[in-house]
């Protein structure tokens, strides 16, 4: 059986809008890419907060970077990995550009091809941010400029995939944040997504 490294944040883990809550198994985009998959492992790791490499001085261990090589060494060998990071990036604290996200999101790949070919990671762009998510009864982490850099990740990760040779795919072009929160899916678009995802691994050779 092969094994697919699915790295990212709170969309990946699965978190219900306007909650702490997780959606269950057959319902979270790399639940339903699983058992699509059936003979390929889907190894689950979300976590909320996570960024590419920024360091959340109120949330330790987030900083995707860092973290990586302990989930690739771990989860050795593996035939892929789909990465979708960047929208804890968008946070004002970090004050960063859709450029030095990007920047950002490089050293992850970085990580990744120490294991992997290009071609056998998926680069995926984060839905964008709602545009009331810095609403004090959402997330006041982020901001309006927040919102359009997140819009901005886009055309900057595709660009990053092109270049170095991995695949690439918007979940933008599947799915919206849902209006509860206006950060995370809902249960259409973890559906869209996977969906999505698969049709991706397929034509990638690797599932």
């Amino acid at each position: 059986m092969g094994s697919i490294l699915a790295y990212g944040d709170s969309n990946t883990w699965g978190l219900i809008p306007g909650t702490h809550k997780r959606y269950p198994w057959g319902v979270r985009w790399t639940s339903l890419v699983q058992e699509e998959l059936k003979s390929t492992r889907v190894i689950e790791d979300g976590l909320c907060g996570r960024t590419t490499v920024f360091e959340d001085q109120l949330r330790p261990f987030r900083k995707g970077a860092d973290v990586l090589p302990l989930a690739l060494e771990g989860n050795y060998p593996l035939d892929g990995a789909i990465i979708m990071l960047g929208t804890n990036d968008c946070k004002t604290i970090f004050n960063a550009s859709e450029h030095v996200i990007g920047l950002g999101l490089e050293k992850c790949l970085d990580e990744l091809e120490k294991y992997l070919l290009p071609e056998q990671i998926l680069v995926v762009a984060p839905i964008s941010l709602g545009e009331d998510v810095w609403r004090p009864e959402k997330d006041p982490e982020f901001d309006s400029a927040s919102v359009e850099t997140s819009i901005s990740l886009r055309d900057e990760y595709e660009k990053i995939a092109k270049r170095r040779g991995n695949r690439f795919l918007a979940a933008s072009d599947y799915a919206v944040a849902s209006d509860i929160d206006d950060e995370h899916m809902d249960e259409n678009g973890h559906r869209a997504l996977a969906g999505a995802v698969v049709q991706k691994l397929s034509e990638m050779n690797i599932a």
